[in-house]
């Protein structure tokens, strides 16, 4: 009997928990939609959906442990109401299932996102943030389900923790950060905004998941981040790791901004996600800078730099045909 469930093995950063669960001698099941096999994971399917209530109890049931790593992560969607539904509604309904069948430890997978940016330097998980500061259905869904999480928590042993922006092998969809990479390898990014991230190797990240298991406290959330860099930087990285030339013309968010609400606009009509999404340029806005000290402290993190995770997923798009 599998004794660990995690969801969202289908995507990027869910499916190297669970391989990694299952290195580390965990009897692993996988929550999916589909009914079927997941490439390079050897575990039994739990076939469920986050909208389906029932489904998640049989998921959970003789359950110990929890990983909650799915969501709908789209930054343009024209009903909104499905992203609520799985990200906000789904997770409350697994935590009431989860507490029903005694599981013991719940992971939550939140984002960097919900936690709050200064003007200058680095996020933590101290700083005030409020619902009126997420930009888009996707922040704001998330930032209300880890309400849910932090309130579950009084009934329930649920950490959260707070990726930054994985970046490695194995990245399907792709996530932003993998866009930026394809796109990059495609010629398609002839300048840049003035914006940054925190990347963090997927490995890392994964592996910080199952310490915030072994050592997070409960109601607490941790920061797994790595490197904060401009995109600059990791244009000239990803130059570097390819001989190819990186941009050297930064371009004005307001050009990028009507660049945004074309696309979006074209979107709305066409029924097709924009190649720009708005809600992407307005995210761009802040420096989404952050801090993992509170996991390197309490947890025992200890992540690497990002330059081998962006070889990976360089080698890894190219050689699934989604890179030249």
């Amino acid at each position: 009997m599998a004794n660990t469930l995690v969801t969202g093995a289908t995507g990027f950063l869910g499916w190297h928990i669970a391989r990694l669960l299952v290195q580390r001698g965990h009897s692993v099941r996988l929550l999916s939609r589909q009914n079927l096999p997941i490439d390079g994971l050897d575990c039994p399917i739990a076939h469920g959906d986050l909208r389906d209530r029932a489904s998640l109890e049989r998921a959970v049931a003789g359950c110990r442990y929890v990983f909650h790593a799915a969501a709908d992560y789209r930054l343009w969607l024209r009903d909104e109401s499905e992203m609520y539904a799985s990200n906000v509604e789904g997770t409350r309904d697994l935590l009431a299932a989860a507490q029903a069948a005694g599981v013991e430890r719940f992971v939550y997978t939140s984002t960097v996102g919900c936690i709050g940016f200064p003007e200058h330097g680095s996020g933590d998980e101290t700083r005030p943030v409020s619902l009126e500061e997420m930009t888009g259905p996707y922040k704001k869904s998330k930032f209300l389900a880890e309400q849910v999480a932090l309130a579950a928590a009084r009934q329930l042993d649920v950490t959260i923790v707070n990726p930054t922006a994985p970046v490695g092998e194995r990245d399907p969809k792709p996530t932003p950060t993998g866009k930026i990479v394809i796109d990059f390898l495609a010629g398609k990014m002839p300048a840049f905004v003035d914006t940054g991230l925190n990347l963090v190797d997927v490995h890392d990240c994964a592996l910080g998941h199952l310490l915030a298991l072994e050592h997070g406290r409960r109601g607490e959330r941790y920061i797994l981040g790595s490197e904060n860099l401009h995109l600059r930087e990791i244009l000239a990285r990803l130059a570097r790791l390819t001989g190819r030339r990186a941009p050297d013309f930064q371009i004005p968010h307001f050009v990028a901004y009507a660049a945004g609400a074309a696309s979006t606009g074209w979107a709305a009509l066409t029924g097709r996600p924009p190649e720009v999404p708005l809600d992407a340029v307005r995210m761009a806005r802040q420096k989404m800078y952050a801090s993992s000290d509170k996991a390197k402290r309490e947890l025992g993190y200890a992540p690497r730099p990002v330059d081998d995770a962006l070889a990976r997923a360089i080698a890894w798009f190219r050689a699934q045909g989604m890179a030249a």
